[in-house]
């Protein structure tokens, strides 16, 4: 299966930069894991992350934005459970 992440965001808001910036940190991050990451412009105070057709991420009922080190966790529980992400990874 294709791996899609969608980074949505509000324009109004100006968090093109930090979308950008998660989004390069995943593509560097899972690299050959993703085979498409799309920045979709909103409004709103949108701001979520999916990964193929799961939310994982929602601005509005989480609270606010994610760590990095969680973001990429939570990508990597989707489409990689088994990839290590070194420093990242969570302590268990």
């Amino acid at each position: 299966m294709a791996t899609q992440i969608t980074l949505h965001y509000c324009t109004g808001c100006n968090w093109l930069l930090r979308s950008a910036w998660m989004a390069q940190e995943l593509l560097t991050t899972f690299d050959g894991m993703i085979d498409e990451l799309i920045l979709k412009p909103g409004t709103g105070g949108i701001f979520e992350v999916w990964v193929n057709d799961t939310r994982i991420w929602d601005r509005k009922s989480m609270g606010g934005f994610p760590e990095i080190k969680h973001l990429k966790q939570l990508v990597r529980d989707r489409i990689a459970p088994e990839h290590s992400l070194g420093h990242s990874d969570s302590k268990q």
